[in-house]
């Protein structure tokens, strides 16, 4: 059996934007609901999301039989943890709150195998290699590794020309939420000056031949970015979605109800 090939990385020069579905529920049956629904990739999130790395195995688990790319977010760019994740079979990582080419530089250690990182050999127990039944695993596994590193701070900003320059770096998302709060707009991800911003950091990352990545959850943001030249969007969240469903779905027939009433029917 040959390694698994990375359908999200190999996609990214592609001419149309990809997009993706958030998880942050740590339940396999929502997990394959957004798998299957049709999105170009998904994104399992364990920095706000609840996920172990058991749970995100399970995870991974889950969506395999589905034709959707998978990327995890891990809690912090930890070497030890970034090593556990590739292993038990994690290909795109995006890596949370990067502020510095020296965190990239290190994220690059952590993610690849000698020469260039300094991952360590474990495939007899690794998932990722077919528990050592993937015979070329160790001479192609870095070819296979998408690193995404995520940008979400005015001091990011500020250094994102040396961030896409570092060797190994495959994408940089935005993280517009974290962003509006840092550039002094909280909870107004929206907001013509974050915008902005991240269009000019979109100009810079693509310059560099890396390509960038974003969320945004209404249709006029998404149009924005895709009219910015975004590689991948996440276009939704489900905790989000169920929740403002539900909602929805309560309103509209408690409302109905209570006009029946006052209207003595």
């Amino acid at each position: 059996m040959s390694i698994k090939k990375n359908s999200f990385k190999h996609s990214l020069s592609a001419e149309k934007p990809m997009f993706g579905l958030w998880m942050g529920i740590p339940d396999t049956t929502v997990a394959e609901i957004g798998a299957g629904a049709g999105f170009d990739w998904v994104l399992i999130d364990a920095e706000h999301g609840p996920f172990d790395l058991n749970s995100v195995l399970h995870h991974l688990q889950a969506i395999a039989p589905y034709p959707v790319a998978t990327i995890v977010r891990p809690v912090e760019g930890q070497t030890a943890l970034i090593k556990q994740y590739l292993d038990i079979g994690v290909q795109t990582l995006l890596i949370p709150m990067v502020d510095s080419a020296e965190q990239a530089e290190q994220l690059v250690r952590a993610a690849y195998y000698p020469p260039l990182g300094i991952r360590g050999l474990g495939t007899s127990m690794a998932r990722a290699a077919n528990w050592n039944r993937t015979p070329d695993y160790l001479q192609h596994a870095n070819e296979e590794i998408c690193l995404i590193v995520q940008i979400e701070s005015v001091e990011g900003l500020k250094n994102i020309d040396e961030i896409v320059a570092v060797k190994g770096i495959d994408a940089v998302f935005i993280g517009p939420s974290d962003l509006s709060a840092s550039m002094g707009y909280i909870g107004n991800p929206g907001h013509p000056e974050v915008i902005s911003a991240i269009e000019s950091a979109f100009s810079t990352i693509i310059s560099a031949g890396k390509h960038a990545g974003v969320l945004a959850v209404t249709k006029e943001l998404v149009e924005t970015y895709v009219a910015a030249n975004a590689s991948f969007i996440g276009v939704g969240v489900d905790a989000a979605l169920l929740a403002n469903a539900t909602k929805q779905l309560a309103a509209d027939f408690i409302s109905y109800v209570d006009s029946e009433k006052s209207a003595g029917y």
